[in-house]
């Protein structure tokens, strides 16, 4: 039987790592202007960090979708299923809340859900993860939000929409999941499977169901911006008022809710119309009282994630991100066997500064111009015996044919003006 991957995990192909890499420029560019700075947490924690984090009512410990095990000492581990935890866990190891606020960190990487298969989503995925720390000020909220925002144009897309919404204070989110307990219990046989058990853990959750019966069921019910208290509804205002001062439209969403417990406040997503009905590309929110139940002190943070597959999709559909050329500037071609030294040689030189390959073995000219092509090179550079008595090179520009001889000497001169 041939072996496969795993099933929800793949590939990332050769042809694929300058697109990937892209995304990671993009953020490393947005970030590095905003003074945000890289941290890079272990892929796996002690798995009471995100059990701590996630709240029993997430569908990550419902559904059992978090991959743990037990090492060899018998301690339970989890590989991450999201970054905040992990970073949040940094944060308190290693002393963050002492320096300057805000604290602003970012990360990338693979996370692990053992959750449904389908587009641009996995079981092994990839994330561009920021997270804020250190103050309420809905100040920081609008930052966040513009963050993502640069990121994602960063990377070429421009058919965006930001769909901003609140939770509120726990306070405010008790009293909403009492509500929705009163108006839906006698109606919970018509709610689907997965709502009729989010109505015992979290009513809230009720609002993110796709099923078409419950959000029939939802219509006239009120939402959470209907309860908000005083300090969080000023505290929206002002972050609206801050992305309308930074011309970023946005639509408010009153049914915007946070898959994970510890959200307060401010939830926001960001979606693209490309990429079909599952069209958010990152999404986020405030979560002031995370720090302190990690057994950190009282921090207030902000954060986000974005998918890299789903960002690769929606640029494909775009056709957006910039992707520097995979193949070599040049490719060298030995007509004879004394040249195969010759352009080894010469190749190791102008590694230093340019991508240049070489074929291995002596090649006729047309089959060393199509091994060029395949590989899709920029110029081939033909040595035989002429060219060698002349300390030259034939170079061939493949897009357009023109071919011109270039001395041995002068041919990195060439490269940096070609």
């Amino acid at each position: 039987m041939k072996p496969q991957a795993v099933k929800g995990t793949r590939d990332i192909l050769p042809d694929e790592q300058a697109a990937w890499q892209a995304i990671i420029t993009a953020a490393e560019t947005t970030f590095g202007r905003a003074g945000v700075a890289k941290l890079t947490p272990p892929i796996f924690e002690n798995s009471e960090i995100f059990t701590k984090s996630v709240g029993d009512s997430s569908d990550l410990v419902v559904q059992h979708e978090m991959y743990s095990f037990s090492d060899r000492g018998g301690r339970s581990l989890t590989l991450r299923p999201e970054f905040t935890a992990g970073v949040l866990r940094a944060f308190i190891e290693h002393g963050f809340h002492t320096k300057a606020s805000p604290v602003k960190l970012w990360s990338h990487g693979p996370a692990f859900r053992a959750e449904n298969v389908q587009r641009g989503r996995y079981r092994q995925f990839h994330q561009i993860n920021c997270e804020l720390l250190g103050l309420d000020n809905p100040l920081l909220d609008a930052e966040a939000i513009a963050l993502l925002i640069t990121f994602l144009q960063t990377c070429g897309l421009s058919d965006l929409t930001v769909r901003l919404g609140t939770v509120g204070d726990p306070g405010d989110r008790a009293a909403y999941n009492h509500y929705l307990r009163e108006r839906l219990e006698p109606r919970r046989e018509q709610l689907s499977p997965t709502s009729r058990e989010r109505l015992e853990r979290n009513p809230l959750r009720i609002l993110d169901s796709k099923d078409p019966h419950d959000q029939e069921l939802l219509k006239e019910l009120k939402r959470p911006l209907d309860f908000l208290n005083a300090a969080a509804a000023r505290h929206f205002e002002a972050v609206q008022r801050y992305l309308r001062d930074w011309d970023i439209p946005y639509l408010v969403d009153p049914s915007l809710v946070r898959g994970l417990d510890y959200y307060r406040r401010t939830a926001f997503e960001v979606h693209h119309r490309g990429i079909g009905a599952q069209s958010a590309l990152g999404g986020g929110g405030r979560y002031d009282g995370l720090v302190a139940s990690l057994g950190g002190p009282p921090t207030p943070g902000i954060g986000w994630a974005a998918g890299i597959e789903r960002l690769l999709d929606a640029t494909r559909q775009e056709g957006s991100l910039e992707v520097p050329s995979p193949g070599p500037q040049l490719y060298l071609v030995p007509l004879d066997e004394q040249a195969v030294a010759e352009v080894a040689r010469l190749a190791h030189r102008l590694r230093r500064r340019y991508h240049v390959e070489y074929a291995y073995q002596p090649r006729k000219v047309g089959r060393g111009i199509s091994d060029a092509d395949r590989r899709r090179a920029r110029y081939a550079g033909l040595r035989g015996s002429r060219e060698r008595a002349r300390n030259s090179y034939q170079l061939k520009r493949l897009a357009s044919g023109e071919q011109r001889e270039v001395a041995e000497l002068e041919l990195g001169d060439f490269l940096a003006d070609a």
